[in-house]
């Protein structure tokens, strides 16, 4: 890499973080650690990091709590650390707004593998990026990536990163039915394995918040033994 991308870990397992550092070194990122989530926000305000990389249970403030509150002033990628593996689906289906969960024990190999995934899925929709999609529009949606931001209805709309991309991917060709599983490909460039009903819990949440009111008919539908689509 030309320059440094910084990652934060926000782990307070100092050998697991010291084993995170030394692989990610090694791939030529500049690292810092923190150990206590009460300083993670104000960390990712001032360091302003590529990536964040964040474990759901800390001392302080715990992982989920941090993530939505970042959520609120930043879309900097986060990858949270758990656990628990039956808790991933669940948390992904809820909406928190991390890009990606890891479940412990991990391999680092594959920690950084996924950094460097979502980077390249970040510099896509960079400012600087020389494709310049810029502004989708699809009846009363809008959404501006270089911005990460949707309109609906004339109002601001929050979406988490796999919403945003969900739909992306759907308002680039409406009325086209998307498999769930060229649909995990838009939002995980990683080829990791991610169940239907995580993809189904996204959508559902999405759904809701891209309906109109009074609507009968609406605009995101699902495909029986399919895909999704907007129509």
């Amino acid at each position: 890499m030309s320059s440094q991308q910084q990652i934060l870990i926000v782990e307070d397992e100092p050998k697991i973080a010291q084993i995170l550092v030394d692989f990610l070194t090694i791939e030529g990122f500049a690292t810092q650690v923190i150990h206590s989530g009460d300083e993670a926000e104000d960390a990712i305000r001032t360091k302003t990091p590529d990536c964040v990389i964040l474990d759901l249970m800390l001392p302080g403030k715990d992982g989920l709590s941090i993530c939505k509150d970042v959520r609120k002033f930043s879309q900097v990628p986060i990858i949270m650390l758990t656990a628990r593996v039956d808790e991933i689906d669940r948390l992904m289906g809820l909406g928190f707004g991390a890009d990606d969960y890891v479940c412990k024990p991990f391999s680092p190999r594959e920690v950084v593998a996924r950094i460097q995934a979502i980077l390249r899925r970040a510099a896509l929709t960079a400012p600087s990026s020389a494709v310049n999609t810029s502004i989708l529009t699809f009846k009363h949606i809008s959404l501006n990536i270089e911005r990460f931001e949707c309109v609906i209805n004339e109002q601001v709309t929050e979406l988490t990163p796999v919403e945003f991309r969900l739909l992306k991917t759907l308002m680039s060709r409406p009325g086209k039915v998307f498999s769930r599983e060229s649909l995990m490909q838009s939002c995980y460039e990683d080829a990791r394995i991610v169940s239907n009903r995580t993809i189904d819990s996204h959508m559902k949440n999405l759904r809701n918040k891209v309906a109109l009111a009074n609507d009968p008919q609406p605009i995101l539908q699902s495909v029986y033994g399919v895909g999704y689509k907007l129509m």
